[in-house]
């Protein structure tokens, strides 16, 4: 499909690799939706071009051996007494959380139905990008947001809203990715203007009219010239939509390396429109080994011992709440990866107590409300929060004395690297990729919740050891030949499981992820084109 807008020098030429059926939501691409798309993507994408330059050149400096640190030119900044601009109402309690894929219906009502303060319509680390995905979670979120989503199982169970749901946020994805689905005068637009335009557009008067407002959660940003990009589409939207000024508000995941050391300048550059920080816990340990990927002073250990009260990850929380409470934002805890456990009591009692220990842990230290990601582990973090946070947030509780350095963010925890580490990231990484092949973008592996970000950590880690001949606790060097191995034993382990469809296109990607010279920036970005292609075979047989 290609539409063109305006005309003369202003003739925008918007093309669609495929039409959204209409039980997909055919109204959701309209021609105003578009034309609004095409404005901000002709406005802001030379500045999203430059700004991730700018990241591949400090990249570059890390390579060579520059350590990150604090910005001497914004010390103005952190040492200012400024504050964010007030929070809403209905982003005042953030105790519980619950995220999920927008693309699955029955997903997105069961956690608006949970119990939840808010519920994060995920387009990005929990949702593989296919194209009805994306369309069928921005149909979903609209609905959602008229009240009248629902959705009929295979057995005739019909599901829809309670009275009373969650607050709705929704998380675009980041500056780095396309949607190649959408060509602006030949060029795919970026994925992070693609899903807020659309979703702002189609939504924004009825949010209004039920008093709430656009809320956004913003991924993996690495400065706060990408949060600086970010506060003026914001601007500009609220100019051309008519909505008041700071009405949208954003909280930032901080899951970056770079961006840790800017927390106060994000904070700064968005503060008319910021609803707090986030800690991103799992995209964090992936950046960890991907800016020091070439540096082996930087070599962690197994996934399981790095945790959230060691080393660099415990100074990252401590700053965060810190830096938050100073400028009366919200600092919201990060996601536990356990679930609950079907037909196995014992199991699944020790799930739980691992979240609870996690959600005490984190309400002990400041944070002012937490992540889940199922509606089981709503009710058990409420608990913990209320029995430790008088109030629906504790953003006064301060913490000035507190110092952070920059040697504390960059501390390596201590642990083991062993066979059984390796042998959980190739298994892991190899299922997660094939699922997320076949559209699937939050998987149960293992008894975990598994998504990119944990998948990009697997991958990351088998390519770091390997890169630096990394020691494992029996002895033996993590190589090339012991991951091709290992790998195969794994492979066969997973012989004759259900949902394997993309098994092998799976593995070959991520042998290429782990054993080449070149270490890839996202997983994302090579395994796209992979479901590009398979979107395309899928078309071409029907």
């Amino acid at each position: 499909m290609e539409l063109e807008l305006g005309a003369g020098r202003e003739l925008v030429r918007i093309t669609f690799s495929s039409v959204p059926s209409r039980g997909q939501g055919v109204d959701i691409l309209t021609r105003d939706a578009i034309e609004f798309l095409a404005l901000l993507v002709r406005r802001f994408s030379r500045r999203r071009d430059e700004l991730l330059h700018r990241r591949a050149l400090r990249q570059r400096d890390i390579d060579s051996g520059v350590l990150p640190d604090f910005l001497p030119e914004t010390n103005w900044i952190r040492e200012g007494g400024w504050r964010i601009w007030p929070t809403p109402p209905d982003l005042q309690d953030r105790i519980v959380e619950i995220t999920g894929p927008s693309g699955d219906a029955k997903m997105m009502i069961n956690a608006l139905n949970s119990g939840a303060s808010t519920y994060m319509a995920d387009f990005e680390d929990s949702q593989s990008p296919t194209w009805r995905q994306t369309i069928q979670g921005q149909a979903n979120l609209r609905d959602a947001i008229e009240g009248a989503i629902e959705y009929v199982s295979p057995e005739g169970k019909t599901y829809s809203l309670n009275d009373k749901v969650a607050t709705v946020i929704v998380r675009p994805r980041g500056w780095h990715l396309l949607e190649k689905h959408v060509l602006l005068d030949g060029e795919p637009v970026s994925a992070a203007l693609f899903d807020f335009a659309i979703v702002i557009f189609n939504n924004f008067e009825r949010l209004l009219h039920k008093g709430t407002a656009p809320y956004f959660y913003l991924p993996k940003m690495e400065s706060h010239l990408e949060a600086r990009l970010w506060n003026d589409v914001f601007t500009v939207a609220e100019e051309k939509l008519g909505i008041p000024r700071g009405t949208i508000k954003a909280t930032v995941l901080i899951e970056t390396i770079p961006a840790a050391f800017e927390m106060d300048e994000i904070l700064y550059e968005l503060r008319e429109h910021s609803s707090g920080l986030n800690c991103g816990r799992w995209d964090y340990i992936f950046s960890f080994i991907k800016e020091f990927s070439h540096d082996s002073r930087f070599i962690l250990p197994d996934r399981g011992a790095v945790t959230m009260d060691r080393a660099f990850l415990a100074a990252y929380a401590n700053l965060l709440i810190k830096t938050c409470h100073r400028r009366g934002a919200h600092a919201i805890g990060g996601m536990s990866a356990y679930i609950p456990i079907k037909n196995d009591e014992k199991a699944n009692s020790l799930a739980f107590e691992k979240v609870r220990a996690d959600k005490e842990r984190e309400v002990l230290l400041g944070h002012d409300g937490t992540w889940v990601a199922h509606p089981g582990l709503v009710q058990l973090a409420r608990e913990v929060f209320d029995a430790h946070m008088k109030g629906p947030n504790q953003v006064g509780k301060k913490n000035d004395e507190l110092k952070i350095t920059s040697s504390d963010l960059l501390r390596v925890p201590e642990g083991a690297i062993t066979e059984s580490g390796v042998r959980t990231n190739l298994s892991v990484g190899i299922q997660y990729i094939d699922a997320w092949l076949g559209g699937k973008g939050a998987v149960p592996i293992r008894n975990l919740m598994e998504d990119t970000a944990t998948a990009e950590i697997c991958r990351a880690q088998v390519w770091q050891w390997v890169r630096h001949g990394a020691v494992m606790s029996d002895g033996r060097r993590v190589t090339a030949e012991l991951v091709r191995s290992l790998m195969g034993d794994e492979l066969h382990r997973l012989e004759g499981r259900a949902g394997a469809s993309n098994r092998d296109v799976a593995a070959r990607l991520f042998e290429g992820l782990t054993l080449s010279d070149k270490f890839e920036e996202f997983l994302t970005g090579v395994a796209y084109e992979e479901l590009l292609r398979i979107e395309k075979s899928g078309e071409d047989r029907t």
